[in-house]
């Protein structure tokens, strides 16, 4: 099937997002026009109700892009333990796989399995839950997704950067940056208390039905919202614990972040009404996900009292008030911490009489990025290749330095890059029973530069 590299709709370029214009992602022709009317009839029409979606998500070509996707961003089985791979190699292969998948949807007899729930490391040291369902639910999520993301993608606000097509951390923090240009110096850095586990159920799902009212696409995201979960026993033999989730949308579900990004989408539309803080106070929302900041001339009783009752009261969600404050970047040593990066203004570098807007990575996030290091240059990987490991380090580092390149990162780039050395130079002195010894005419830089490593 030909793939579309433009808009073939007919329509203006300009009605269309990005991600809705050129398809990058190369999913079928027909699937990506489909995504474009989907949305245009959904841009054009705010209070339109979609009623036959489900034969969509039955199409072949829509489960075939589907299984694409997932296949794509690979995970870890589920409570079946049925990997990527092994569907690959199975019997009837992939073809046969998606055949059950669209037969069971179309009789209706399709049943979400139970979600896996595991748990990692979160950088304050606590544990943060991920549910993860089987690769077959996966692929019918990712269905669903491809079907319903275009029409709740025509209702999101600008204010809104996270787990959304075209948009990324980054453009949520230029949008800070340009608040602060225009003189919004007070930041009301707002915290959800484990907001995902906490979602009320029905209260998101009259957010989807404000927009879709087919029973089957209903049905199947009811049922992944309320699916058994199966968690792992007390201890070593110990059974597994086994409940039905009550409330959230559990993070690791491929249409979660989808599901919680429409909830707090009609938190937006309370702040920009015509009495919300965007008239009143000349404030303006920056949303990634579940994590927002407030920014206005001036942050005072009002706005703090808007949010929390709104959350807390109409939304059902907490607001972790020892984790949200005001933070005054117009007062001496006033900052803002958000997305990994601390924004504040700091003396001109110069000696001249003025501030700048220095934007640069966090003291959590270099000691986050220090505690990865270490634990790629630990003991256990002493008898890893030394080009092994330093290609290892490399593409880490460029990951990391892709992300907090914005700004002012060379200092922090600095202490990486002596960190990154002194890691290195002990790990090639613990190696071997003799110290590992550098030329007589080299310094440790200049070894670790032939060994391969690439500085920031």
């Amino acid at each position: 099937m030909s793939q579309l590299n433009g808009n073939s709709t007919g329509e203006p370029k300009d009605l269309l997002p990005d991600h809705l214009t050129v398809n990058r992602k190369g999913l079928p022709g027909k699937v990506f026009l489909l995504r474009q009317k989907l949305y245009l009839k959904a841009k054009r029409e705010p209070a339109f109700r979609f009623y036959t979606l489900y034969e969509a998500v039955c199409r072949p070509d829509v489960l075939r892009a589907a299984w694409e996707r997932v296949a794509n961003n690979d995970g870890a089985p589920g409570v079946d333990n049925v990997s990527i791979e092994q569907v690959q190699s199975s019997e009837h292969g992939i073809s046969g796989f998606l055949g059950e998948i669209e037969q069971t949807l179309k009789a209706r007899t399709y049943r979400p399995q139970a979600v896996k729930r595991t748990y990692i490391p979160k950088p304050n040291g606590k544990l943060r839950p991920l549910g993860i369902p089987t690769v077959r639910d996966r692929v019918i999520q990712m269905a669903v997704l491809l079907i319903v993301e275009p029409i709740f993608e025509a209702d999101f606000l600008d204010c809104s950067f996270g787990f959304r097509p075209g948009r990324s951390a980054h453009g949520a923090l230029d949008e800070i940056k340009v608040n602060l240009q225009q003189g919004r110096k007070e930041v009301y850095d707002a915290d959800l208390q484990s907001y995902f586990d906490t979602i009320p159920h029905e209260k998101l799902m009259a957010c989807v039905q404000k927009r879709i009212v087919d029973g089957g696409v209903l049905k199947l995201i009811r049922m992944w919202l309320k699916a058994v979960i199966v968690e792992p026993g007390d201890g070593p033999g110990k059974p597994p614990k086994i409940h039905r989730s009550k409330q959230g949308t559990p993070q690791g579900g491929v249409i979660s972040p989808l599901l919680a990004n429409l909830y707090l989408h009609w938190f937006d539309k309370l702040f920009h009404r015509s009495d919300g803080p965007y008239q009143w106070a000349n404030a303006r929302l920056v949303r990634y996900a579940d994590d927002f900041v407030i920014m206005a001339k001036f942050v005072g009783d009002r706005i703090e009292n808007f949010v929390e009752q709104t959350l807390q009261g109409r939304f059902g969600l907490t607001v972790n008030a020892d984790k949200t404050r005001t933070a005054k970047l117009n007062e001496p040593g006033g900052s803002l911490d958000f997305l990994g990066y601390t924004f504040r203004y700091d003396r001109d570098l110069h000696g001249r009489d003025q501030k700048y807007l220095n934007l640069c990575p966090s003291s959590k996030a270099l000691q986050r990025e220090r505690d990865k290091l270490k634990e790629m240059t630990g003991p256990r990987q002493c008898f890893k290749p030394i080009p092994v490991l330093i290609g290892e380090l490399n593409q880490h580092l460029a990951g990391w330095s892709n992300y907090f390149g914005k700004g002012y990162p060379r200092k922090a780039f600095r202490q990486i890059n002596a960190f990154v050395q002194e890691r290195l130079i002990r790990h090639l002195q613990r190696r071997s029973q003799r110290p590992y010894r550098v030329n007589d005419e080299s310094s440790w830089y200049a070894q670790l530069h032939r060994l391969g490593l690439q500085p920031l």
